[in-house]
C-alpha cells in the first residue's frame, strides 16, 4: 500500500487515539500543540497543509482571524467539517502542491511529520511560501531521527509492524513510509530556516 492508501484506510482516526501512543509520542504531540500556539500570529489568517481532520486549527480557533485547512483525503476533510464548531474555519479536499487559493496568509502550517510522508516536499514548500510568503511564517514539525523507538511502539500499536530502518525512513508491513531527519537534512532541504527541538522526537522549522 502507498502513503495515500494507509491513510484512506483510516490510519489517522487510530493514530489520535492516545491509547496507541506511547508516552514520548503524547508528550511531542502536547509540547507541537503549545509550540504552535506561540508562534502562530494572533488574530492571524492561517492555512493547514496536510490538515487530516482539522484538530490543529480547531485547537487554535481562539487565536485566528480565518483558519483554511488542506487535505487530499475527502473522508478527513468531512470528518473536520462535521468537528469544526461554529466560526472562521473552512476545510478543503486539495492538493498540498497545487492549492487552490490566491489569497495570502499570515502563517502556513505543516504539522506532525505530514511532511515527512509526503511525497514531493519541496513542491510542497513552494505552495507554503507562495500562500505565506514573509520569512519565518512557515512552520514545519517533522521526526528527528531519535524518534525511531517510540514510533517503532507506535506504528505496531496501530498494526503497522515495521520492517525497514534507515538512516531517513521507517517502512512497515503495510507499505507506509514515514521519514524522520537529521537538523542538517532538514535544513538542506528547507534551506534558512530556525529549528526547535522538541524533546526526543522531533523538529520544528520556521522558515
Amino acid at each position: 500500500m502507498t502513503n495515500d492508501q494507509v491513510y484512506a484506510a483510516g490510519l489517522l482516526n487510530k493514530a489520535l487515539d492516545p491509547a496507541t501512543q506511547p508516552e514520548a509520542i503524547r508528550a511531542f504531540l502536547r509540547a507541537e500543540e503549545v509550540l504552535v500556539r506561540e508562534l502562530v500570529p494572533r488574530r492571524g489568517r492561517i492555512v493547514d497543509f496536510g490538515c487530516g481532520m482539522g484538530r490543529h486549527l480547531i485547537g487554535l480557533l481562539d487565536v485566528v482571524a480565518l483558519g483554511v485547512g488542506i487535505d487530499y483525503e475527502w473522508t478527513y476533510i468531512a470528518e473536520a467539517n462535521r468537528l469544526k464548531p461554529d466560526g472562521p474555519l473552512h476545510f478543503l479536499v486539495g492538493d498540498a502542491t497545487r492549492v487552490p487559493l490566491r489569497s495570502q496568509f499570515d502563517a502556513a502550517l505543516c504539522l506532525t511529520n505530514t511532511w515527512g510522508t509526503m511525497i514531493d516536499k519541496l513542491a510542497v514548500l513552494d505552495e507554503m511560501r507562495r500562500l505565506a510568503p514573509e520569512t519565518g511564517t512557515r512552520l514545519i514539525t517533522v521526526y528527528a531521527s531519535t524518534s525511531v523507538a517510540p514510533r517503532r511502539q507506535w506504528y505496531a500499536n496501530l498494526g503497522h509492524e515495521v520492517v525497514e530502518i534507515t538512516d531517513e525512513h521507517i517502512r512497515t508491513s503495510s507499505g507506509f513510509v514515514s521519514e524522520h531527519f537529521t537538523e542538517e537534512r532538514l535544513r538542506s532541504l528547507i534551506g534558512v530556516c530556525a529549528i526547535s527541538i522538541i524533546g526526543d522526537v522531533a523538529y520544528l522549522a520556521q522558515a
